[in-house]
């Protein structure tokens, strides 16, 4: 993986156990560094001490709209990348959101894969990394904390689905064998539980097929490993 900086993402959210308990640890294991906060009244002095890339914004605050958060955050840093995610899925907000200057809206109670992809795809389109260079495979970005389709998609992964998939696209349309995967998730490969390799490609193509709706080409060869197919 790359030593690359993480993305900074600064989450604003009022819900005390969304925000602490589900979003902010599940979006570290995909490699962003999150600030967590409660209260609009916070988010001026983060800015002063450090720009975010990005910011996940809750309407619904006890403070402040959250719509106007969002206007003013435009004001003040325009390559900032907004992404709402709120309760109110109706298309008048939605329209509303993305004219206040959100680039993503997102309605709760939100799949967190889809969350990290959304961020990683408004990454790549803000630039806020170097651009993405022009690939037709599934690769891995160049943080290693998304897959990236063939058409450019992104879908979050975690540190163990990252670790699995390396040594796959490094060798594409060669077998990799269950032995060199295991090795590739743990240094006690003696006591590792092979099923449990099968159960993360399971999880990995399900993840892929509900983020982009497309089938992962990571096919199984019985008895010998798996193989990812390029065409």
């Amino acid at each position: 993986m790359s030593s690359q900086s993480p993305l900074h993402v600064l989450l604003l959210e009022d819900d005390d156990l969304l925000r602490d308990r589900v979003l902010a640890p599940h979006l570290r294991q995909f490699g962003f560094q999150v600030e967590a906060i409660g209260h609009a009244a916070e988010l001026d002095a983060r800015l002063q001490h450090q720009l975010p890339d990005m910011v996940v914004l809750d309407i619904g605050l006890p403070d402040v709209d959250g719509f106007e958060v969002a206007r003013t955050l435009r004001a003040k840093a325009a390559g900032i990348g907004i992404v709402m995610l709120t309760a109110r899925s109706e298309p008048h907000y939605q329209v509303r959101g993305l004219s206040e200057g959100a680039d993503a809206y997102l309605a709760k109670p939100v799949d967190i894969d889809v969350l990290g992809a959304t961020l990683y795809s408004l990454a790549r389109r803000l630039q806020l990394r170097t651009s993405v260079p022009v690939d037709h495979s599934w690769r891995l970005g160049a943080d290693g904390w998304c897959l990236l389709s063939p058409g450019g998609d992104a879908v979050a992964l975690s540190q163990l689905e990252s670790r699995l998939l390396a040594p796959l696209i490094d060798a594409p349309n060669r077998v990799v064998s269950r032995e060199a995967l295991i090795q590739a998730l743990t240094a006690n490969i003696h006591t590792y539980d092979p099923h449990r390799l099968d159960t993360l490609v399971h999880r990995i193509r399900k993840k892929v097929m509900r983020v982009l709706g497309t089938p992962f080409p990571l096919n199984a060869v019985p008895g010998q490993g798996y193989v990812l197919v390029f065409h």
